[in-house]
């Protein structure tokens, strides 16, 4: 009795290791092919944003490579380049803020107690910048167009300016 029950014990844990093995394997099986869909995933998931950035910069001084061959250009008198230029013109937009009545290039009036400042600028090219302005309660789009002069001083110009609705 005592070899029939070491016999049974034996066979069990043959049996026990047997089917442990298999189901280790096939869960690492099944952790490989999750892990292959995860990243397959992601690298869509990448792809997909990075492509979705390109299109968003695609308006824009950083990435038009005919904006800036206008000041690469060696037969030209400007003597910025653009990557110097889009910081400079946007603290020079900037600083118009603190004018008493509001920045004179957001194309509005002050309306109410607060004055127009813009917020957010982004150069398209080598001619125009779009901003983002508000009072704190009304917002606003505006087109501007700016020029680099001789002496290396910015001036801007309004194209058309836009309220939004409260």
């Amino acid at each position: 009795m005592k070899r029939s029950f070491l016999l049974y014990a034996f066979i069990l844990l043959v049996l026990i290791n047997i089917f442990t093995y298999a189901f280790y394997s096939k869960e690492v099986e099944y952790e490989q092919m999750r892990y292959q869909r995860v990243s397959k995933k992601l690298k869509d998931s990448l792809t997909s944003v990075t492509t979705k950035l390109n299109d968003a910069a695609y308006f824009s001084l950083d990435k038009n490579e005919n904006a800036q061959n206008y000041f690469d250009n060696e037969n030209n008198q400007k003597s910025i380049s653009f990557e110097k230029l889009i910081p400079f013109v946007t603290e020079r937009l900037l600083d118009l803020n603190s004018n008493p009545k509001g920045n004179p290039y957001t194309g509005q009036d002050q309306i109410g107690a607060n004055k127009f400042v813009i917020n957010k600028i982004k150069i398209l090219n080598q001619r125009w910048i779009i901003a983002d302005y508000s009072d704190g309660e009304i917002w606003g789009e505006v087109l501007l167009k700016y020029f680099v002069n001789e002496d290396n001083t910015i001036s801007f110009e309004v194209i058309q300016s836009l309220l939004h609705q409260k």
